[in-house]
Parts: C-alpha cells; sequence; structure tokens
C-alpha cells in the first residue's frame, strides 16, 4: 500500500505545520490571555508530529508503542469528558473542547492506525500489516466519520468569528477567559476560524492516511 510520494510529502508537511501552529496558539493564548480548546490544540500538538511519522520514515521521532500510550491517554481525558458532555449540566470551560467526541475518535484513529500501519521493522514507508488487512473494515468507518468531521466542521467555519464570547448555559462566564465582574464582558476566542482549518487539515489527512490502508 502506499501513495504518490510526492503527495505523501505534502500531507507530511501539512502535519508538521499544524503541529507547530498549535504549539504556538498554546503559547500565544498564555500571553495574552485568549481562551483556546487547550486539550484540542495540545493533542493536534502530538498528533500532528505522530503523523509526519507515519507520512515520512524521516521524521519519526518516537517509537510506535511510545505514541500508543501517548493516544491512549488522550482517547481516555476525551472519552471522560465526552461522558461529561452527556450529562445534564456539564461543567463549561472556554479552555476545552466542546466537542470531544471527535478528537476522541482520532486518538482511536491513531493507536489503530500506529498499531496496523507504522512498520517496526521496515526501513521506511507506510506498509500495511496482516493486522492492518484483518481488521480494514475499521479503516473504512473512521475514515468516513473523519469525512464527515470535516464537512461538519467546513460546514461551520462561516459562522466562526472572533467576537466577544457570550455567557454560559446558566448565566455563568467561562473561567479564566478575562471576564469582568458581571459575566458580560469577556474575551475573544483565539483565532477560532484558523483553529478551525487545523482540525479540517487533520481530518482530511488522517482521511488519507485511512484511505490508504484499504
Amino acid at each position: 500500500m502506499g501513495g504518490p510520494g510526492w503527495l505523501t510529502g505534502i500531507f507530511a508537511a501539512i502535519m508538521v505545520t499544524v503541529a507547530v501552529y498549535c504549539a504556538g496558539r498554546l503559547i500565544m493564548a498564555r500571553q495574552i490571555r485568549r481562551p483556546t480548546e487547550v486539550d484540542s490544540d495540545g493533542v493536534h500538538v502530538v498528533m500532528g508530529v505522530a503523523m509526519a511519522g507515519i507520512l515520512a520514515a524521516g521524521l519519526r521521532i518516537l517509537p510506535a508503542g511510545i505514541w500508543e500510550a501517548v493516544f491512549a491517554a488522550g482517547a481516555g481525558w476525551f472519552g471522560w469528558q465526552f461522558v461529561q458532555t452527556r450529562r445534564a449540566s456539564p461543567s463549561a470551560s472556554a479552555w476545552r473542547c466542546p466537542h470531544p467526541l471527535p478528537h476522541l475518535v482520532e486518538c482511536v484513529a491513531m493507536i489503530y492506525m500506529l498499531a496496523a500501519v507504522l512498520p517496526r521493522a521496515a526501513p521506511a514507508g507506510m506498509a500495511m500489516s496482516g493486522t492492518g488487512a484483518r481488521f480494514s473494515i475499521l479503516a473504512v468507518v473512521l475514515a468516513v466519520f473523519m469525512i464527515g468531521y470535516v464537512v461538519w466542521v467546513g460546514d461551520r467555519l462561516t459562522a466562526l468569528a472572533p467576537a466577544a464570547l457570550g455567557t454560559m448555559p446558566g448565566g455563568t462566564v467561562p473561567a479564566g477567559n478575562g471576564s469582568t465582574g458581571g459575566g458580560h464582558v469577556c474575551r475573544a476566542y483565539l483565532a477560532p476560524r484558523c483553529a478551525a482549518l487545523c482540525k479540517i487539515a487533520m481530518g482530511v489527512t488522517m482521511g488519507y492516511m485511512l484511505i490508504l490502508m484499504l
């Protein structure tokens, strides 16, 4: 299995760019005290680096087992956040992703790709293992989900704007976002459209990688 080398290289470069940008978001958000989805940006930093390493062996910096442990922890975090959102009165925060399910699926997809695709002994490139071939149906399900996620984020893209945050359900204001007493003045999210574009890039690249496994 394998796609055109030039296309795989482009996707690898995009993943490095997303990782660097999301790391920059975390630093900038702290410096200027603007809220950003810390968990989402954080997982996209490590996910971008790991995906670049899968796509291009020269960018591989950690063994697959370590990455699997990292994304297992990420899946646990987003799984817990998803459970919280299903409760009647979830605790809202401007610093956490309000839609954890897609990131939970991303973490599961990363564990699957690392286990089934990343060669343990091969010198370079993406190569399908026997395990990956047996579970290609899972790759289909994950790829379809990622395509749907990209469409959903893209549909919301025009509605995103760096406007001030409103009050959260119940009249409360997200903690730590620079609100002033009365619950009406809040700092705007940091570059929400750029964050959405990173999610789209991540979803498209992950979908491409999963399709290559079929």
